[in-house]
């Protein structure tokens, strides 16, 4: 039992460590909404490419 405050003095700076790492989201609701609706212009953009990519892949593969 020598060392049960070592042990524990260890705890709390662990846990205080893991506190300050959850902080969590930082952004507010106006600023969450507008950057959700910044990634869904940026996945529909790369989604409208793929497609082009594949009709154009469709059509090449039509003429062979």
């Amino acid at each position: 039992m020598a060392r049960g405050n070592q042990r524990d003095k260890a705890r709390e700076k662990n846990q205080k460590e893991l506190a300050a790492k959850k902080g969590g989201n930082q952004m507010g609701g106006n600023e969450m909404q507008r950057e959700k609706e910044r990634v869904a212009a940026i996945m529909q953009q790369k989604q409208a490419a793929a497609a082009e990519k594949k009709a154009a892949e469709a059509a090449g593969a039509a003429k062979k």
